[in-house]
């Protein structure tokens, strides 16, 4: 009887053996562990990508603005159009929340100048500093985090490209842009021009230069056509300083000061304007059905290329779907006005 006994406990623990074993869970990062990192082979030139331009946003009631509560801590999300500056430590985040959702209901692109804030009201912009390399850069909050203790940011993956702290995080300096400094322009530092709305006709492609502008020397054969050739911006250069020759098919380049209203298609900003005009008449060369609406406006800082203008939003963001396919590169809308 007592060797029964034995033999019934011996199969029952070699039963709850192979039961513990069989709930033993598979090896692996589990999600909330993933590792969070880049996508392999990022778009081209993502250095060159322009800053969010500000424009006023009603901030939102409720919603992404109300207080909430992560890893039990709680956040009082700011309602109001106030300045915020704070000192901390800067992150990035990318493939892991690539194309899901943020806080305010649109698709996170970790290749957009975007950002992510714990408190500031939503939608936001927002200058960011790299106190150690001196860049700057200005960006769209749409997002919340992060959510550890003395970071105070979380930065697209191209943001932090352009700041310098892809390898990990570094102090920054945060600043908010509120509608009121947008509204004023005081949002831009001393020497930047605002440029002006003029009212152009919304189906005139032709930007005329300003005055005192001197177009780049061109073939006789190559004079310019307001259908088919598109039309770029220049600075009055020094000869040193002049682009190289542009092929006879190529449109002469103007110094625009002024724009029509609308919303603009933005595909690229540059520091030097001899790239900017190198870009210009590749998108012209490769695209001829955009070239007519092509049009390089230059600041104190960057020479930008943008396409337009259009009379609303939708159509500005189809033409902006397009361009992302054909040049493999991520527009940015701007509105004129």
């Amino acid at each position: 009887m007592a060797a029964l006994q034995r033999l019934h406990l011996s199969l029952l623990c070699a039963a709850l053996l192979v039961a513990g074993c069989t709930s033993t869970p598979k090896p692996g990062p589990s999600p909330s562990t993933e590792r969070d990192g880049a996508l392999p082979d990022p778009p081209r030139e993502l250095e060159q990508t322009p800053d969010a331009l500000p424009e006023v946003e009603t901030i939102r009631q409720g919603g992404p603005n109300r207080p909430y509560s992560i890893d039990g801590r709680s956040y009082l999300p700011e309602t109001r159009d106030v300045p915020l500056k704070q000192r901390g430590l800067a992150s990035w985040y990318g493939r892991k929340f690539h194309g899901k959702p943020t806080a305010i209901g649109e698709t996170y692109n970790m290749y957009a100048m975007t950002a992510a804030h714990p408190t500031m009201p939503l939608p936001s912009y927002a200058r960011v500093r790299n106190p150690a390399n001196g860049r700057e850069v200005i960006v769209r909050v749409n997002d919340r985090g992060p959510f550890v203790p003395g970071r105070i940011v979380d930065l697209s993956y191209t943001a932090a490209l352009r700041l310098g702290l892809l390898r990990g995080v570094a102090p920054v300096e945060v600043e908010r842009i509120t509608n009121e400094d947008i509204r004023t322009g005081a949002w831009r530092k001393d020497g930047e021009r605002v440029a002006q709305a003029a009212p152009v006709g919304a189906t005139t492609a032709v930007l005329t230069p300003a005055a005192g502008a001197q177009a780049a020397p061109t073939p006789p054969s190559s004079t310019p056509s307001a259908a088919t050739e598109p039309i770029a911006p220049a600075e009055a250069a020094s000869p040193s300083a002049t682009s190289p020759r542009t092929p006879s098919s190529a449109a002469p380049v103007f110094l625009i000061s002024t724009a029509a209203p609308g919303f603009w298609v933005q595909l690229g900003a540059f520091r030097e304007r001899r790239g900017a005009e190198s870009f210009q008449q590749r998108v012209a060369s490769e695209l001829a059905w955009i070239a007519p609406l092509l049009g390089l406006f230059a600041d104190s800082a960057l020479h930008r290329l943008q396409a337009g203008p259009y009379a609303t939003r939708d159509e500005a963001a189809s033409v902006a779907e397009r361009l992302r396919d054909a040049l493999k590169l991520v527009p940015v809308i701007v509105e004129r006005r």
